[in-house]
């Protein structure tokens, strides 16, 4: 059977775990409140009453494509593009091309970002594999415009680093929301996290702080994922009603 990535890519392994991606989101969900199109995540309202449900299906559909038989992969990649289309058709304007590379470099950026913190290091083909797999996404849905390779990517990603970002009223009321949503010390959690993982950039205009308090926690953890006792924090940290969907992430 033909697989959009294959079974041994590093990527399945990065996505293969919801440790990883809890951090992936941790990642995103700074950056969406700073993008300059996150008005377009707005305009359906479905960002602000749901920040979490709207990301986590970022990640699912990301999810899809990475473990999905080929041509499944592709429907599903079609999906996103037809959604977007509507969206653009009930605003009668299109979303511009740097927004949606954005959005592919962040799952580029964050995927090897947190895989390095709680793995190891990547080599640099590997980092060539992360970024082909969200490449051939990217031309799936036909942004223009893209980096064709990894290093080309590694300099237009540093470009919207510093182009595309912007604290705004919407930054702010984003993040109401994520505290809304998570609670206090959930919300405190996920800023720590996101200290860890976010480019200097984000960390800057987020003011989220320099000093990770949060990363002895991230050691303390590896070491009960050797014990194989990880679950019972992820038990007492998860929201509720994510955490049958958190659970359910772990495939390899």
């Amino acid at each position: 059977m033909e697989y959009f990535v294959a079974p041994d890519s590093v990527v399945r392994k990065i996505w293969g775990k919801s440790d990883t991606i809890l951090f992936i989101f941790a990642g995103a969900s700074a950056e969406f409140a700073l993008n300059k199109a996150v008005d377009w995540l707005y305009f359906t309202g479905k960002l602000p009453s749901d920040p979490l449900g709207r990301l986590f299906s970022t990640v699912a559909y990301a999810r899809q494509i990475v473990f999905s038989e080929y041509h499944q992969a592709l429907a599903a990649i079609d999906k996103i593009a037809s959604i977007h289309q509507a969206v653009e058709q009930s605003r009668a304007a299109q979303i511009p091309d740097w927004a949606y590379r954005d959005v592919l470099f962040m799952l580029i950026d964050y995927s090897i970002r947190s895989y390095e913190l709680l793995e190891q290091k990547l080599t640099a083909q590997e980092k060539e594999e992360v970024f082909e797999v969200f490449y051939r996404v990217g031309a799936r849905m036909g942004i223009r415009g893209l980096p064709t390779h990894f290093e080309s990517w590694v300099q237009m990603r540093a470009q919207h680093l510093q182009e595309n970002l912007l604290a705004s009223h919407f930054t702010t009321d984003l993040y109401q929301q994520y505290k809304k949503h998570l609670g206090l010390l959930r919300f405190l959690i996920l800023k720590q996290a996101q200290i860890l993982v976010v480019p200097p950039k984000v960390n800057a205009l987020l003011g989220l702080g320099k000093v990770p308090l949060f990363a002895p926690v991230v050691r303390g953890y590896q070491f009960l994922r050797l014990l194989k006792a990880e679950n019972y924090l992820k038990d007492v940290i998860l929201p509720e009603a994510y955490k049958s969907q958190i659970m359910a992430l772990d495939k390899v």
